[in-house]
């Protein structure tokens, strides 16, 4: 049997964060009743003039430096024709031969490496509608996506594997998010994904023909779709057919996929550049102030926080997958310079609760909050299992730590006179653990150690009673 390696490419469609559509005044508002924010613009009505939004315009720029993308001074929009009932006009403006940005490239971690995939372009586009399917054989259209400004992030097909390509979307929207072009939302469609699907002889540079899996919005999904068309393909040319190009969709439920239509090519969308639209021509002093916007990248934010902070690498991935998790670490770090403290804290304690929606999060204690609390730790005044106690009762309040402490009567008990007869009593209670710890046992000094903050509900200081349970425990043979 023939040996087959995988070539994917993907295409990206990401909303850009814009009030209005890419060519007239309507909302993208997500959520109106059907057929609302329409106008007869972006209902394709006759004398109907689009319009330039220039935030669209910024946004996308934005992207594609951050994609290290070149940016052409001059580019066109042009008429993709093609007749579906979500499309008002019979074409949708897009880019063709002359897009705003090329050459770009992404990279990508999986599995302790990093590769760079490469970009082939980025281009402003609008959106289509929506078709509804109603129960029976009915379908109605909704228009109120149609006009809404997007970027189409075309990637060179080098991606090998299935969990390169969820990868690949995963940095890609990280970065999308990080820089404020796109919310990342794939429930409500605003990233989705065209995955571009074939297979050739292990060792082969040719081609072969592609399916191309349409909207899949979730990772798990991409990885699921495109392992299955591998399959598929796989089989038909171990049997002797021939792949059809074409076009095909996903279902989760069987683990299929399933032709759609014949796959088009450029030439029969018939593009052809936009008549009612002149060049768009991006300067000089546009790139440079988009340029200034990208900031630091979650990549480069992940290293830094490794190499200067000392985190995990995990903690890294996790504190960057949303801007709102690094803004929140990076605010309590200025208040509290612990960092590996602070990232566990958060990380254990307060994203357990917390919930996200595009860009926006919504923590349950404030960045004050968790700063004044580690202070407490740190000071000796609180041990962590009362942290956490103290940080339950701060749930969705302003108080104050330190208010919460003596309200709750949580201090910690560092008088040693206080402990010492606890100490001696765990001892007396578990006289075989003692002699096994005299006669070498050191490690269940730990067992003494739990026992005594179990009996003193979490209070007692761990350090003096470690130190109190080693005086009173006496010499360990052989030492």
């Amino acid at each position: 049997m023939t040996v087959y390696e995988p070539v994917i490419g993907l295409e990206v469609h990401a909303q850009l964060l814009t009030a209005t559509k890419l060519f007239c005044g309507c909302s993208v508002m997500v959520g109106s009743d059907p057929n609302q924010n329409v106008c007869p613009v972006c209902l394709g009505l006759p004398g109907s003039l689009p319009v330039g939004n220039r935030r669209a315009v910024e946004l996308g720029v934005r992207a594609a430096l951050a994609l290290s993308c070149t940016i052409q001074n001059s580019s066109v929009f042009a008429r993709k024709n093609y007749f579906y009932p979500d499309l008002p006009k019979g074409y949708q403006i897009s880019q063709f031969e002359q897009p705003f940005s090329t050459e770009g490239w992404l990279e990508i971690e999986l599995e302790g490496t990093t590769r760079r995939a490469q970009i082939q372009r980025v281009h402003l586009e609008e959106d289509a509608g929506k078709n509804v399917h109603a129960a029976g054989s009915e379908s109605l259209v909704d228009l109120n996506r149609a006009g809404t400004p997007l970027i189409e992030i075309v990637g060179a097909p080098d991606l090998r594997s299935s969990a390169e390509a969820a990868a690949y979307l995963r940095a890609l929207r990280e970065i999308l998010m990080f820089i404020g072009s796109n919310d990342g939302n794939l429930e409500e469609g605003s990233f989705r994904c065209d995955a571009n699907v074939s297979i050739r002889p292990l060792g082969s540079t040719t081609l072969g023909t592609r399916t191309e899996l349409k909207n899949i919005n979730s990772f798990r999904y991409v990885q699921r779709a495109i392992d299955v068309e591998i399959a598929r393909q796989t089989a038909i040319l171990n049997a002797g057919g021939e792949v059809e190009q074409q076009t095909r969709s996903f279902d989760p439920e069987s683990g299929q996929t399933r032709p759609m239509r014949s796959k088009a090519d450029a030439h029969d969308y018939r593009y052809f550049p936009e008549p009612d639209l002149p060049p768009l021509v991006i300067d000089a002093e546009l790139v440079r102030g988009e340029q200034a916007k990208v900031g630091e990248l979650p990549l480069a934010m992940r290293r830094r926080w490794v190499s200067e902070l000392g985190l995990s690498p995990a903690a890294a991935a996790t504190l960057t997958q949303h801007p709102e998790y690094a803004r929140f670490f990076h605010e309590v770090c200025a208040r509290f310079a612990q960092p590996v403290k602070v990232a566990n804290w958060i990380q254990t304690e307060v994203l357990r609760d917390t919930t996200s929606h595009g860009l926006s999060a919504s923590f349950p204690v404030s960045v004050e909050q968790v700063a004044e609390l580690l202070g407490l730790v740190e000071a000796g005044k609180i041990s962590g299992a009362q942290a956490k106690k103290i940080h339950a009762a701060l749930v969705g309040t302003q108080r104050s730590p330190t208010e919460l402490l003596q309200e709750l009567g949580l201090s910690v008990v560092s008088d040693a006179g206080e402990l010492r007869p606890l100490c001696q009593q765990v001892l007396d209670q578990n006289p075989k653990n003692v002699a096994a710890y005299r006669s070498g046992k050191r490690a269940l000094l730990g067992f003494f150690v739990g026992q005594v903050m179990k009996q003193s509900g979490g209070r007692a200081n761990p350090e003096l009673v470690s130190r109190l349970l080693t005086e009173l425990l006496g010499p360990v043979e052989g030492s």
